[in-house]
Parts: structure tokens; sequence; C-alpha cells
């Protein structure tokens, strides 16, 4: 069974920085990409972060030069390191897994307060 854990998520000021993990566990066959999104309250899930399986990376404008999309094959983790964090960043964090099917986590709760 596939398994996509975040953690990393919290409370933290503007202008501070948080990284968050994503641990999977299970066997994907041919995971084309990983990425994370965001939910924030009465809003659309959208794409923060994409790392592809060729390590090409795609960020959304709101968040370039602020956060940084990463992985480590060996332990199966993606990393999203936020710096710079703004109060608009504040949203449910959720790793996804892309692959023939696509795979979610149940999300890590950034807040970033002014």
């Amino acid at each position: 069974q596939v398994q996509l854990v975040e953690s990393g998520g919290g409370l933290v000021q503007a202008g501070g920085s948080l990284r968050l993990s994503c641990v999977v566990s299970g066997t994907i066959f041919r995971i084309n990409a990983m990425g994370w999104y965001r939910q924030a309250p009465g809003k659309q899930r959208e794409l923060v972060a994409r790392i592809s399986i060729t390590g090409r990376t795609n960020y959304a404008d709101s968040v370039k030069d602020r956060f940084t999309i990463s992985r480590d094959n060996a332990k199966n983790t993606v990393y999203l390191q936020m710096n710079s964090l703004r109060p608009e960043d504040t949203a449910v964090y959720y790793c996804n897994a892309d692959s023939p099917f696509s795979y979610w986590g149940q999300g890590t709760q950034v807040t970033v307060s002014s």
C-alpha cells in the first residue's frame, strides 16, 4: 500500500523558514514527478513546486526564489524548503506523486503570522 506522509508544518512569523518533508512508502510504478501543492481556506488547491524524474523543477510564480524543492531518492523523501515566508503562504500543504495514478498525502498545516 502506498503512503505519502508529510511533516514539518507549523506556525512561523513572516520572514521565517520551514522545511517540509514527504516520505513515500510502498511501491509506486513509474513515478513521473513529485510535487507540493497547497490549499488555503476558500481557495482551490494549487501547485507550489514540482520535480520531475529527471530532476527538472518548476515553481509557482508566487514562490519562485523563495521555495526550493528537492529529493533524496535513497530516503524516498521529497523536501520543500520555504524561506521568506509570507502570510499569504498560509495553507495546508500536500505532497503528490504523479504516476499512472495520482497519490496524495494527508497534508500539513503551514501558518504564517504577520
